[in-house]
């Protein structure tokens, strides 16, 4: 506002009453003509101003304070450096003086005064640094050197998905051979990373009802060997994926192998009576036959719980060879315990064959005395001996009084001059009309039998005064089937066993 503006304003409120005239709110007179919104204008302006000078006024304050603290904190360091100077100068004048002195013993005492003192003075405490805050804003850290190093790294990029090549990958002796390749050279990957998992189905991997991805890591090459494995499951799906120092890559499309074998437990629900059977062991129980009804009773549970458990097995899909369920026994055998009696210390397996090529080994314990091994149709007698009738083929291997190793059918036996092996392997061709019998280890092949199956076979065991354990879900191994193919010696001298049974 102007003082000619101010003026008109006085003069308006001076000539009020002389000449006023009231018209819609407006105040009227001989100079100006002033509304109450201007007025109103006017003052929140010039309260504006008065705020902003007062904010101003109170930051400038504040900065003389910090000021002032900043000051006593120099002045304080000044005098103390003041101070340290005017000792420092007083001990270098009296350091020159005592290099004049003769005396060894004067000279010696100066000089040890000289020392002490230096060691206790001031000058050598101080910071030669203006103190000029109390937050250190004046020390700075210099990152030159690390932002020199930062810009200068190299960030590694993610590995690609390596592809796996099916025609490479190999299912062989209870081995699964995996091999895969980069879809591009990448000489930045470090290892790769290989997981597999077993299943029912075929085709991509199924997220419900699957087992979980089991895992091998820190494998250098792009092939790799699972060996030891038990196929107790129709396929493994199988994925990679590859890593560099920084990070794993994605996953490759997942592939399935067929891992398809022969895997049976022993049927304990129909086995002899003075046999304890578990799911892959058979040993002989002298007291099992002593007509203890509880036990006996027991044992059919038990075997009634495992048919139970096998025909769920085969509503959810059943391989082939098929397992057996009490609906497919003869009535007359139908959940008994009695299937095999008298001398015949029998236990037949819960898988039939009833096409195709398999394979199993069979351990016996080092005080077994005597024990068979081999195939027999469903329609055994209970009172049949592995080997002695014309629907079961066998080894038997005899520890009892004098050692025997021979080959049994149609109750004819074929002695055998070889060495009874730790381990026996069991090859069945049933469509080719082949049973094997091999040493597990060497592959050596002990006896074969040449003959036409009429029937599906179950695997069959006897044993007595001992035990049997039991490996399945084998595959045939590939030293076993390059053997069926140029074996012809062992089988000419056995005609007399070699038979069609009916």
């Amino acid at each position: 506002m102007d003082s000619q503006k101010y003026m008109s304003i006085g003069q308006c409120y001076s000539k009020e009453k002389e000449n006023t005239a009231v018209g819609k709110g407006c105040i009227l007179t001989s100079n100006i003509t002033v509304r109450p919104e201007a007025i109103d204008f006017e003052q929140e302006a010039l309260q504006r101003i008065i705020s902003t000078l007062a904010n101003k006024n109170d930051e400038i304050q504040n900065f003389i304070d910090t000021l002032n603290h900043t000051l006593k904190g120099v002045q304080s360091q000044l005098s103390q450096c003041n101070n340290a100077l005017e000792n420092s100068e007083e001990l270098l004048e009296f350091a020159t003086r005592s290099l004049d002195i003769k005396e060894p013993e004067e000279f010696s005492k100066a000089a040890r005064q000289i020392k002490d003192r230096v060691t206790m003075a001031s000058a050598f405490r101080l910071s030669l640094k203006p103190k000029v805050s109390d937050n250190m804003t004046h020390l700075m850290v210099d990152f030159s050197q690390e932002r020199q190093i930062l810009q200068t790294l190299k960030f590694l990029p993610v590995p690609k998905a390596p592809e796996i090549d099916p025609v490479e990958c190999m299912v062989a002796d209870n081995s699964v051979t995996v091999a895969w390749r980069m879809p591009e050279e990448d000489n930045k990957i470090d290892h790769f990373i290989l997981e597999y998992r077993k299943t029912n189905f075929d085709g991509l991997p199924r997220v419900k009802d699957e087992r979980c991805w089991e895992l091998v890591d820190h494998i250098k090459g792009t092939e790799y060997t699972l060996s030891g494995l038990k196929f107790d499951s129709k396929y493994m799906n199988f994925r990679v994926r590859a890593c560099n120092k920084a990070v794993a890559g994605e996953f490759s499309d997942p592939v399935t192998l067929e891992t398809k074998a022969l895997n049976f437990n022993l049927d304990g629900s129909s086995s002899h009576l003075n046999l304890k059977v578990e799911d892959t062991c058979v040993e002989w129980d002298p007291t099992g036959g002593k007509g203890q009804d509880s036990k006996i009773k027991g044992k059919e549970n038990k075997g009634s719980v495992h048919v139970t458990s096998l025909k769920k097995h085969t509503r959810s899909g059943t391989p082939s060879p098929k397992r057996t369920s009490v609906g497919s026994r003869p009535p007359a055998v139908r959940g008994s315990r009695d299937r095999f009696t008298g001398e015949s210390y029998t236990v037949l397996g819960d898988t039939a064959i009833e096409s195709g090529q398999h394979y199993w080994e069979v351990k016996a314990q080092k005080d077994c005395k005597s024990y068979s091994v081999g195939v027999a149709y469903k329609t055994l007698g209970k009172f049949d001996q592995l080997g002695k009738t014309n629907t079961s083929w066998c080894i038997h291997v005899n520890n009892w009084l004098q050692n025997t190793f021979a080959a049994k059918h149609n109750n004819k036996v074929k002695a055998l001059d070889v060495t009874v092996p730790e381990k026996i392997g069991v090859f069945c061709d049933f469509d080719g009309g082949q049973l094997s019998f091999y040493d597990a280890s060497s592959k050596q092949l002990l006896y074969s039998f040449k003959t036409k199956f009429t029937q599906p076979v179950l695997p069959g065991f006897m044993v007595w005064c001992g035990g049997l354990s039991l490996s399945t879900g084998m595959q045939v191994p590939s030293a076993v089937r390059t053997l069926q193919k140029s074996e012809n010696g062992m089988t000419g001298s056995t005609g007399s066993l070699n038979t069609v049974a009916q």
